[in-house]
């Protein structure tokens, strides 16, 4: 499985927490450190921003491999650059299995693919839902900081939820990883 992880704009370090802490997720489970091929699209200023840059990053890294499916898993500023490369990626033939979304706050989410939108409290999980969303999301209960959401997602309590449910009794409590970690386990199923 290739993960193409598009981070915002912040300190390196939070996207090496992240990546650290989706390993020792994975690491535990059926999904396996030699199945996760993770390519992280560098930042540099508003560079998460553009389309065509991680466009040209994919198309440098899989030229020949623009059959395997990848997911997108973008933070922030990386998923307006993200949501937009995933769509041409696709225009040009690739496979796009998934798209996550973390804190993409009033970014539009449409596409032939999977979405997931995770957010660092309900306002924005139920504001972000009007710009477009997948059926299975999250949200951080109580709200964290926008950062801790890519920093540390393993200490983010918060709801898994269905959004084609009308109730919130099938919701279901959880970390902001354990709710990755779901998505990557559903994924490599499929």
């Amino acid at each position: 499985m290739i993960i193409i992880l598009c981070p915002g704009i912040h300190d390196l370090e939070l996207t090496e927490s992240f990546i650290s802490e989706l390993l020792s997720t994975v690491s535990d489970s059926a999904i396996g450190y030699n199945q996760l091929n993770i390519l992280v699209v560098p930042t540099q200023g508003v560079l998460p921003l553009s389309a065509t840059y991680v466009l040209q990053f994919m198309r440098d890294r899989l030229s020949n491999k623009r059959a395997s499916p990848v997911i997108f898993i973008s933070f922030s500023a990386g998923v307006v650059g993200a949501i937009a490369a995933a769509w041409q990626w696709q225009h040009e033939g690739g496979q796009v299995k998934a798209f996550v979304a973390i804190d993409g706050w009033g970014v539009p989410l449409w596409g032939n693919f999977p979405i997931h939108r995770l957010s660092h409290d309900f306002f924005t999980h139920w504001s972000s839902l009007l710009l477009g969303s997948g059926q299975n999301n999250f949200y951080a209960q109580p709200p964290v900081e926008h950062l801790t959401m890519w920093r540390s997602p393993q200490t983010v309590q918060g709801w898994q939820v269905d959004s084609s449910v009308e109730n919130t009794t099938s919701n279901i409590r959880l970390t902001a990883a354990e709710f990755l970690h779901l998505l990557l386990r559903h994924y490599e199923a499929k």
